[in-house]
């Protein structure tokens, strides 16, 4: 695992930014999903993202992790533009995703999920693997002792040999995280992950993020859980309709009266659908 970084502290002021969004927009067609977004994420910070449905924050992901590339404007990751990196490509780089429905194989066995995520940083070929190569076989047992300590972390290291099937809902809740942690990110996207979880799963869930974080880690969170969200993050940037309304520590974004105009709706708008 990371080492927790030394230097300020997670989530303070004076930390790096270690990806920004530039003036990003992204258009399909006559629809703009993002317009002119832009924010950064510090390094060793827990940024939460959040929105009503339909705001773009799932959007936002994608275009950070190379499934979308923006109409218009910059994504940087460790002051480097991605531009039109691969997916694979940005894994490298370090930036690793959950997805909002949990993507596992379930016919695989619980640590073969992670070993996945393990082998992104693979530089052998097929040959090699046919060949069993020292290279090879250098790189299949770092693979496997990364993702046994990646399960050790994520307090599953009983459950490697199940079927990912098998696991209850709120295990692969976790391995889904445990994949995303063995490609070795610097920043790891959660696209809500406490979803369908009770409030001692979600109390949970909140100590994991910490400890993540705290192993070294950039976490960018998206949750709709607002509970979750204030207790646990370090800053808040606030999306709707594809553009930003708010940014700023939990506190001044829970009484932003834009954010709760996007939540609840104005005055004006009741009346409109009374």
């Amino acid at each position: 695992m990371p080492e927790t970084p030394t230097d300020g502290g997670p989530g303070t002021s004076t930390s790096s930014a270690l990806l920004s969004l530039e003036n990003v927009s992204l258009q399909f067609g006559g629809l703009k999903a993002l317009d002119d977004v832009s924010f950064e994420v510090r390094e060793g910070e827990i940024l939460g993202l959040i929105g009503p449905n339909g705001a773009g924050k799932t959007t936002c992901f994608n275009v950070m992790t190379g499934v979308y590339h923006p109409t218009s404007g910059l994504v940087r990751f460790a002051g480097e533009p991605l531009g039109n990196r691969k997916r694979f490509a940005i894994t490298r780089l370090g930036i690793a995703r959950t997805f909002q429905n949990i993507r596992l194989f379930p016919n695989m066995t619980a640590l073969e999920n992670v070993l996945v995520g393990a082998d992104a940083h693979h530089r052998t070929n097929v040959i090699d693997a046919l060949l069993r190569t020292p290279r090879h076989r250098r790189e299949e047992r770092e693979g496997e002792q990364t993702a046994r300590e990646v399960m050790r972390f994520m307090g599953l290291e009983r459950r490697s040999d199940e079927l990912a099937r098998n696991l209850s809902y709120g295990e692969q809740r976790r391995l889904e995280i445990a994949r995303a942690m063995a490609t070795k990110p610097k920043l790891l996207c959660l696209d809500e992950p406490a979803a369908g979880f009770n409030p001692a799963e979600k109390a949970q869930l909140m100590n994991l993020i910490r400890r993540v974080r705290d192993s070294g880690l950039t976490v960018l969170l998206i949750e709709h859980d607002m509970g979750l969200v204030m207790g646990v993050s370090d800053r808040v940037t606030v999306l709707e309709f594809g553009r930003k309304i708010a940014e700023g520590v939990p506190a001044d974004v829970r009484d932003d009266p834009a954010v709760i105009a996007a939540y609840l709706g104005t005055e004006a708008d009741t009346e409109e659908t009374a």
